[in-house]
């Protein structure tokens, strides 16, 4: 992938641990960081200059020069070296960052913004980026250091494949252990034996050591090829007999990211990204990526 690591900030405190983490994935990946601040001027009612009967340096375009300069202090600070720009972005952010997608090779953005409800602002912002974006997007949140391995989602479809891919880029260039998790159950998704009380498929299958030998080859075959391309990187698949979110989350306690998949474009974003994407963007102890397919 190239283009620029986009970095989405609004002065919060979760949009500077998005700089940061920004900041080192360009530094890592030899791209360029670009941090924005989208504003929409009209709707504030508000001079963007300083007026003549205030402080020379009271206007909103002052504040927001002010805002990206710290960012861009901030991002060179936590990656010496890092090459860093920099811009306002007329508009919403969720439109200005889908935009920027386009060209960038990673969009970063905070968990939430600068107030309001995180569940609110990540449905508005992060989801909806994670499901129309044309570049990966990665949703800081949980452990500002980056500790522990790479962690993949891997379900065995053909959609899933970008993730996998990104994930063992990923951990080549931070030198991490890369997890493949898959998880499987034997509970039925439609049947019930009573309210409350799903019908185990153990009951239909005679061997469930060869349904879980199956879910191993599914693993090993999703992954074959990326090994081959990072032999440097070493891998832990795990199978785990289980709902596919409760792992993930607990996965991402000991991780330094997590890496998920989603579905293509068209439909509500919400219905696109998945129970799974949502969950773990919602829920995980540290940064998600979510890789859509067709990317």
């Amino acid at each position: 992938m190239s283009g620029p690591v986009v970095v989405g900030v609004d002065g919060s405190p979760p949009a500077m641990a998005a700089v940061d983490a920004a900041a080192r994935e360009a530094l890592l990946t030899g791209a360029q960081l670009h941090v924005v601040h989208a504003f929409t001027w009209p709707a504030m009612h508000v001079p963007p200059s300083a007026s003549p009967l205030g402080p020379p340096a009271g206007g909103v375009r002052d504040s927001v020069e002010r805002l990206l300069h710290e960012a861009v202090d901030r991002a060179r600070s936590t990656a010496p070296g890092v090459r860093a720009t920099s811009a306002v972005m007329p508009g919403e952010a969720v439109a200005a960052l889908e935009a920027e997608s386009r060209t960038a090779r990673l969009v970063v953005v905070g968990q939430r913004g600068s107030g309001g409800i995180r569940e609110l602002l990540l449905g508005s912002t992060a989801v909806h980026l994670a499901a129309h974006g044309h570049c990966p997007v990665m949703v800081v949140r949980g452990r500002s250091e980056p500790e522990g391995p790479v962690v993949v989602a891997v379900d065995g479809s053909p959609q899933g494949q970008g993730a996998i891919a990104f994930a063992f880029a990923e951990a080549s260039i931070r030198g991490s252990e890369l997890v493949a998790l898959h998880a499987w159950s034997t509970w039925s998704d439609h049947g019930e034996s009573g309210p409350g009380h799903p019908v185990e498929l153990v009951d239909l299958i005679a061997d469930v050591d060869q349904l879980r030998a199956a879910e191993e080859r599914l693993l090993a075959e999703a992954l074959s090829g990326h090994r081959e391309r990072y032999p440097e990187v070493t891998v832990r698949s795990r199978v785990v007999r289980g709902r596919t979110r409760p792992a993930l989350i607990e996965a991402s306690d000991g991780a330094q990211l997590i890496v998920v998949g989603a579905r293509g474009r068209g439909g509500f974003a919400g219905l696109l990204l998945g129970s799974v994407s949502q969950a773990v963007l919602h829920h995980a102890n540290c940064p998600v990526t979510v890789v859509r397919s067709g990317l």
